[in-house]
């Protein structure tokens, strides 16, 4: 387990501001291996105005962009290894959307770096609601420069 010094320095390894950040805290971190995190949907989001109006939920597509942040913050803190510059999301596969959040929820991420060739890492995981049900899964690629 990381310190706390060591989980805002992972935090700060996005790239994203902090308008298109979707974790608020990092729960566990094994760097280089696994970690959890949070983001909570807390209602005023811009996006929520239209997905859907009288009906707000997070988006899906957004589900697997917290994903790939708490995978791209999984790739930056290996050990003994320099970060990796212009890191982005490059491959999506074996989504499932099999929930969604409201608004007063939050995410609770759950990922591990299962491969580094180079410049990619494939990430998976899963994220669940504040009752523990599964509402995605699958696996991300990241890729960046030297």
């Amino acid at each position: 387990m990381a310190s706390a010094p060591d989980l805002f320095q992972a935090l700060s390894s996005l790239p994203h501001g902090p308008e298109f950040r979707f974790i608020d805290e990092l729960t566990e971190l094994e760097p280089g291996i696994a970690g959890k995190a949070r983001w909570a949907l807390k209602g005023g989001e811009d996006f929520l105005r239209g997905h859907f109006p009288n009906a707000p939920l997070m988006p899906g597509v957004l589900m697997i962009e917290a994903l790939a942040q708490l995978g791209g913050i999984l790739v930056q803190t290996r050990p003994g290894i320099a970060p990796l510059k212009n890191l982005r999301l490059t491959a999506v596969r074996q989504i499932k959307v099999l929930g969604s959040i409201t608004p007063g929820q939050s995410l609770h991420l759950s990922a591990k770096l299962d491969a580094v060739m180079g410049t990619l890492g494939q990430v998976t995981g899963e994220i669940r609601d504040d009752a523990g049900n599964v509402v995605l899964t699958g696996a991300v690629t990241l890729a960046g420069e030297l």
